[in-house]
This record gives structure tokens, sequence and C-alpha cells, in this order.
């Protein structure tokens, strides 16, 4: 997705997992309905739609918040710029994008979207880890318990049926 650019154009921009996002990332880390993008006047408005990872501009959490030109708009393990049209992609996600020259149209904006990801050198040689940090957090492989005890019950269940069977036959051999 690195590169991929969406030209904001609409009041409204939904954007998420499904395809029924105006702006569809297909990316796990990313909710289905992930956040809303409204266009305020010549204020770009991003609201959290309850994601499940959260939607972060510059490494904060946010609820709802106005995304400025050269801020990092973060989705999941998505990344994105606010870029003006004509802006370096290249440039760093803190260097703003430069302003259009006086009295020339104003600039559309775009976001462009970096997927935060590895290289194939990285990936050959597994050294990729998850990107969420879950030491400390309590967080760990469920367990069935409920699998186990419908098992220890049905197999007690039998034995018991089986008990019984053979003292019927018992009782009826004499």
């Amino acid at each position: 997705m690195t590169g991929r650019i969406h030209e904001l154009n609409v009041a409204k921009t939904t954007v998420g997992r499904v395809e029924d996002n105006m702006f569809q990332i297909a990316e796990p880390s990313v909710s289905s309905h992930h956040c809303e993008i409204e266009m305020r006047g010549s204020d770009v408005v991003i609201k959290d739609l309850n994601s499940t990872n959260g939607t972060f501009i510059n490494g904060e959490k946010i609820s709802e918040r106005v995304l400025k030109v050269g801020q990092v708009l973060r989705l999941g393990q998505v990344e994105m710029r606010l870029e003006t049209e004509g802006a370096a992609s290249g440039a760093p996600a803190s260097a703003p994008a430069p302003a259009p020259a006086p009295g020339s149209k104003k600039a559309v904006e775009t976001t462009m979207v970096m997927q935060r990801g590895v290289s194939l050198n990285e990936l050959e040689k597994g050294t990729r880890t998850s990107g969420f940090d879950t030491k400390g957090t309590g967080f760990s492989k469920k367990e069935d318990k409920a699998n186990k005890v419908f098992v220890m019950v049905g197999v007690g269940i039998g034995l018991v049926i089986v008990g019984l069977l053979v003292y019927v036959f018992l009782i009826a051999g004499k």
C-alpha cells in the first residue's frame, strides 16, 4: 500500500477494512469501520469510530481531532500522512508540506498510506515482530476449559452407562 493516495474530495470519507468504506484498507489491524475523515472548511477532522486498535495522530491516541498537513495518522499498523497536491512523498512525516503559492488554486488535500512493514530480507530471516507489545498487559492465549470439562463429563457418563450395562447383564445371566 506504500504510495497509495486517496483524494479527499467529499465532505465525509469513511475509512476501514471492509468494502463499504469510501477508503478501504485491507489490513487486519484496521477495524471494519475504523474512522471518519470530515472536511470542515479548510480543516480535516479525524473521528475514531470506536476502533479496536485505536486512531492516532503523531503517536497520540485521539477520539476526534484536526489533522494538519504533514502529520501522521495511524490506524492499527497502517500509517498515513496528510499532504497537499504536489508535496514530496519522501519528506519526513514531521516536516510540513510546502504551502501553495500565493494566488494559486487551493491545493487538494490527500492522504498517503505507508504500511509499516518489513523488508524482504527481514521476512526471509524471520526477524519481524508482531508490532503489538503484549508484555505486562495481561494478554495471553485463552485456555479452552469448557471443552475439557465437557470431555471429562462425557467420559464419566460413558463409564457409568458401561458399568450399568455390565451389572444388568450379570444379573440377567443368573
